[in-house]
Formats: C-alpha cells, sequence, structure tokens
C-alpha cells in the first residue's frame, strides 16, 4: 500500500493515485477518482437539513465521485451522524483533521467509499432526526449510537490511516451484509469494544462479509474486541497487538478467521494471556475455522486455533503477510500521517 504512493512527493498534485493502492478485501474501491477536488473550508455544521457549500457534509452527499480535501487543519463537531454517499474520498493527508466531541460517520446503502487521514475521536450518541443524504432526499434518522464510524450494507470500502479513540459505542462497526472491507494502518487507543463485524445472531446474512485488518497498531487502553466477528469471512493480517484486557479477537457464529503474520503481546494479567474468545461451547466452536500462521506470541500469549482447511479465496483480495517478526516496521507508520506538500509522506 505504502509503495504504491507514500514514496512520493507530488501527492498533493496527484491525491487520486491513492485510489489505485487499496489491498485485501477492499482492493477494488476507489472512491472518488476520476472526480472533481472539493476543498472543505468550513468546520461547521449548524444545518443537517440544507448544509452550506464548503462543509464536509455539503461534499459527502454530493451525486457521483468526489474526492474532499481540507483547506487547513480543522475540528469538525457533527451535530448528527455523517451520511456518505457512494464514490466519495474523504482526503485528511496535508491537514490535521478531527472529527470530535459530535457524531461519526455512516456509511449506509453506499459503495465505494475511502476514508483515509483523519482523527475520530470522542464521538456521541445522537437523537437523530431529519437530515439530508442527496440533493433531492431528506429523510428521518433514528438515534445514533455513538459509533466513529459505521457501516451498515456498504461495499467495497477502505478505511486507512485513521486514528482513532474513546468513541461512545464502537470504534468501526460493519453491518447488515457489509462486504468487501479493508481496515489498514490505523492506530487505535483508549476504548472498549473497539470493532464490531457482525452485529446479530439472528442475521446470517452477514455470511457474505469479507473484510481484511491490516498493518494496524491496537494501542494502549484497548479493552475487547479486535475485532469482534460473526459469520464472515475475516483476515487479520500483520497487525500489532500491544494492548489488550479481556481479548484480542473474538467471535461467534461460525465465523473463518484467519490470523497470519501478526504480533501478539499478552497483557500481565494471567487470566487475559488468550486472545481468542469463542462465544460458543467448545463443542460448538472446535469446528469454527480459526487459523494463525507465522504470528508472534509475546509475553505468554495463546491462540486457540479451531476447524479445518479455510475455503479459498481470490488470491487478488489477499494481503500477502509477512511473518510477525516484521510487524513492528509494518506497524510504526500506523493511524494519520503528517504530510507535506512537496514532500514523501
Amino acid at each position: 500500500m505504502h509503495n504504491c504512493w507514500r514514496c512520493r512527493r507530488d501527492w498533493a498534485t496527484d491525491r487520486q493515485r491513492l485510489a489505485r493502492c487499496a489491498r485485501g478485501f477492499g482492493h477494488a474501491t476507489t472512491g472518488g477518482l476520476g472526480g472533481k477536488i472539493y476543498v472543505v473550508t468550513d468546520p461547521t455544521d449548524l444545518d443537517v437539513v440544507n448544509p452550506r457549500p464548503g462543509t464536509l457534509r455539503w461534499g459527502v452527499i454530493q451525486p457521483g465521485p468526489l474526492w474532499i480535501i481540507f483547506a487547513r487543519s480543522m475540528i469538525i463537531q457533527l451535530s448528527q451522524e455523517l451520511l456518505m454517499s457512494s464514490d466519495k474520498t474523504i482526503d485528511g493527508r496535508g491537514a490535521q483533521v478531527h472529527i470530535a466531541n459530535g457524531a461519526g460517520i455512516t456509511v449506509q446503502l453506499a459503495q465505494n467509499v475511502i476514508i483515509h487521514n483523519l482523527h475520530v475521536h470522542d464521538v456521541k450518541h445522537t437523537m437523530g432526526g431529519l437530515m439530508r443524504d442527496s440533493p433531492t432526499h431528506i429523510g428521518s434518522r433514528t438515534r445514533a449510537d455513538g459509533d466513529g464510524i459505521s457501516l451498515f450494507s456498504a461495499t467495497n470500502v477502505w478505511i486507512d490511516h485513521i486514528s482513532m479513540s474513546n468513541c461512545e459505542d464502537g470504534l468501526i462497526d460493519v453491518v447488515q451484509s457489509s462486504t468487501g472491507i479493508t481496515i489498514s494502518n490505523c492506530h487505535f487507543t483508549n476504548h472498549n469494544d473497539v470493532m464490531l463485524f457482525g452485529a446479530s445472531d439472528s442475521w446470517p446474512q452477514d455470511q457474505i462479509m469479507q473484510i481484511t485488518v491490516a498493518f494496524n497498531h491496537f494501542g494502549r487502553g484497548l479493552v475487547q474486541r479486535m475485532p469482534r466477528c460473526r459469520w464472515g469471512f475475516f483476515h487479520v493480517v500483520n497487525n500489532d497487538y500491544t494492548h489488550w484486557l479481556m481479548y484480542a479477537i473474538g467471535g461467534g457464529d461460525a465465523p473463518t478467521i484467519i490470523s497470519q503474520g501478526n504480533r501478539y503481546i499478552a497483557p500481565p494479567n494471567i487470566a487475559a494471556k488468550v486472545i481468542t474468545k469463542h462465544y460458543a461451547e467448545e463443542g460448538v466452536w472446535k469446528n469454527w475455522v480459526w487459523h494463525t500462521e507465522d504470528d508472534l506470541f509475546m509475553n505468554g500469549a495463546i491462540f486457540n486455533p479451531s476447524g479445518g482447511a479455510p475455503k479459498q479465496v481470490d488470491t487478488n483480495e489477499w494481503v500477502k503477510p509477512k511473518p510477525g517478526t516484521y510487524v513492528t516496521r509494518l506497524t510504526r507508520f500506523s493511524g494519520t500521517l503528517s504530510c507535506c506538500t512537496g514532500k514523501p509522506c
């Protein structure tokens, strides 16, 4: 991913090169490729029914491809969840952009979205109400739980280089048959329920879910769900798990979880050395396909594998793993980047 764009000095004048760089199950994501550049100049979010041009909300509801960038560093306190439409890129390179102290980002019934280089933290629940999700439609929204980023029936989404912490519900929730997702190069800290992939035991349609979790740093103050999976196929590759209080990876409803080339550093608590949490009796979960390969286990970390051989997937959708000993260098630039015009990021 990084070799595709980070070493180039012209990233600011060739921003859309990023759209060719997704890997894993979200590899087909191109976001706003081919669309105009839209510059966010106004950090306010005062009117969710008739958002002002120049705001982030105005940009994400426009029809067609759009590449959204920021005129300067800013803190955006969303008054209601930010409803993204298809074929959009939010590109925070060149600024320090915080989505904080208000609602989070929602991708619902949309496809082909890139969310890149943002700080997302201290997201709160909101009570909903009327809001615009396109230039021609205003709808009524129910309560939003306070997820940092929520994907609901979304396809082809790439979440990359995001720093996330301290949201009221989850940091990232992926639910309701969302698939074709890559979450990469992110830094997660100070949160309980980190990531939820599949929210219901009664929604087997999530069997189509395919998610890649790659090159992320799961850091200080995390408790559990890194991720917590149901039903689908999940490739967890070359991540650095340096802190957890309860467990790292959990699941129920027979998900396939392939762990390759990760580093797991167990906490001092002897009762929390086990990486995996199975939400079922052993007689049930022993048949689930949970594999570990080339992972690095430190401080007594234990991964409980199960099941037979995993199903085959298209190699174009697979991040080729390095051994776990490479993880420190692979994740050292996780989270938001400080990119300066004319210099490599």
